[in-house]
């Protein structure tokens, strides 16, 4: 792996030539790169890699990789537990259409209600309406928004039951705040921010570990084994987060 060229003892003419040469051409690709994508988006990476162009290019990329490998994650799991909630609500309600029908009940003050109002509508315009398609169409926030208060109690507080492992005495608000987390880490993620910093700005990958911890902490309440469910993709993000820990 090319390091920055500081790091290299330059001695002999033409070692020295050979540095300078290699000093030119990371200028060059980072100029290059902070023309692409911006100097306000690359410099907080320029920041906490100490000025060194190639670091924070590096770093980039690294952050890159790791957004690709919690998608992939994330989806799996927005997956799987937006199916749990439906089977709960299809049995609790007795309706296959519960969605629907809960419009104007559990689900009429949901920030959502309009969306899923206008999905619907399509759906039944188009002749395409099936409850299956509206699930699919839903947002992850409508259902983490199903264990705020309001609409657990109006579910008759038994969604905790689509967590069949979670620890004893875990409750709804603990719940909700927890998948709100989730949620958070999620929207970083979905608007190309960076999960590879703490708050001050310098490289530190505590939050995205604490966040993947969360993730297969619930994947695990929901009666799943992480390694079963992920089986034969490759979307481990442990070894790029040992390398933005060693960068």
């Amino acid at each position: 792996m090319l390091r920055d060229t500081r790091d290299f003892n330059c001695k002999g003419t033409n070692y020295f030539s050979f540095c300078n040469r290699i000093q030119g051409l990371l200028k060059v690709n980072y100029q290059e790169y902070s023309e692409a994508f911006s100097s306000a988006r690359l410099n907080k990476y320029l920041k906490a890699c100490g000025e060194n162009p190639y670091a924070a290019l590096t770093l980039y990329r690294h952050n890159i990789k790791l957004c690709q490998k919690f998608y992939g994650i994330l989806n799996i799991f927005e997956v799987v537990l937006r199916n749990a909630i439906n089977r709960h609500f299809i049995a609790y309600f007795s309706n296959p259409e519960w969605i629907k029908y809960q419009l104007l009940g559990m689900l009429e003050n949901s920030p959502q209600r309009p969306s899923i109002e206008k999905t619907i509508n399509q759906l039944e315009l188009s002749g395409k309406y099936t409850n299956d398609r509206v699930v699919s169409s839903l947002t992850f926030g409508f259902w983490t928004h199903l264990f705020s208060r309001r609409p657990f109690a109006l579910g008759g507080q038994s969604l905790l039951q689509v967590f069949p492992l979670r620890t004893k005495g875990l409750g709804q608000r603990a719940v909700y705040n927890e998948l709100q987390s989730i949620k958070e880490f999620r929207n970083r993620i979905a608007h190309h921010e960076a999960i590879c910093f703490d708050k001050t700005g310098m490289k530190n990958t505590a939050y995205a570990r604490e966040s993947y911890r969360l993730i297969q902490k619930y994947i695990h309440f929901l009666g799943y084994q992480e390694n079963h469910l992920l089986f034969g993709l490759d979307i481990f993000p442990d070894a790029i987060l040992q390398k933005i820990d060693t960068l």
